[in-house]
């Protein structure tokens, strides 16, 4: 009983820490450019009475053996890169990724950081910033006047002067992806930090043969969490945190009723 116990207060933790997670994707339904995270679990280490295969006999063997389980933890919450729904905008200096790829820029540290939120702005030099206020890389400039800007889908920035009919280059942007996106470390304000387990960004144009998806302009990318799912996910981890704690007043039961045997 005294396992029974332990492994059910495993149980609690561990879908208390997945009650957290789903708290943090409601959270986060309406943020532009977030993804999921999906809890996932494993089970704890055996104890073993008897052992899987172990000699019954002379010639025969233990068919399935005797083990007892030690519970569960969390052993990680995988982010889910899939694409987000669009939203359209018409602001010039929204953009979404059709298909893989972030946007880099360069955080105050000079560090570079990596993001799927398109929605961009200007600063006072003319300077196309996130919300943060952190530059695109590579830098993007355009001029105070400058009419009819147009992001097209390889990433190439152009706008037109007053009076004038030419367009002018600002620029193009690069999108970077990585090996393994879901080991990527959460920055928080929508950015990310490549990791050993994410492996370096590769760099190419949107749309390229590096296979970087597209650029399209007007739209932001919304979040890709399912409301209904994760309200799904919520009663499930309910019930499983219910039925854990049935466990422990069961093995008390079991316990009160041992104690009193010998009254």
């Amino acid at each position: 009983m005294i396992r029974a116990l332990f492994s059910a207060a495993s149980g609690m933790t561990a879908q208390q820490m997945n009650v957290d997670n789903i708290a943090n994707n409601l959270a986060n339904a309406n943020t532009v450019g977030y993804k999921l995270r999906r809890a996932q679990f494993q089970d704890l280490m055996y104890q073993t009475l008897v052992q899987p295969g172990a000699a019954a006999g002379q010639q025969t063997v233990v068919p399935t053996g005797l083990q007892l389980g030690l519970g569960t933890r969390a052993s990680s919450n995988e982010i889910v890169f899939s694409q987000g729904s669009f939203s359209q905008t018409d602001n010039p200096l929204d953009v979404v990724i059709q298909g893989k790829g972030f946007f880099q820029v360069r955080r105050p540290n000079g560090e570079l950081a990596y993001t799927r939120a398109g929605t961009f702005h200007f600063d006072k030099d003319g300077n196309v910033v996130t919300s943060e206020g952190d530059p695109l890389e590579p830098q993007i400039t355009i001029p105070r006047d400058a009419q009819a800007i147009v992001i097209a889908g390889d990433g190439t920035v152009t706008y037109t002067l007053p009076n004038q009919t030419a367009t002018q280059q600002a620029g193009q942007i690069q999108l970077a992806n990585f090996q393994n996106p879901a080991g990527l470390n959460s920055l928080g304000n929508n950015l990310y930090a490549p990791t050993d387990a994410s492996g370096d960004a590769t760099v190419g144009t949107p749309g390229g043969q590096e296979g970087m998806g597209s650029l399209m302009q007007g739209y932001v990318e919304q979040s890709n969490v399912s409301v209904v799912q994760e309200f799904i996910n919520l009663i499930v981890a309910q019930r499983g945190y219910e039925a854990n704690s049935k466990v422990v007043q069961a093995a008390d039961n079991m316990y009160q009723q041992l104690n009193n045997i010998t009254r």
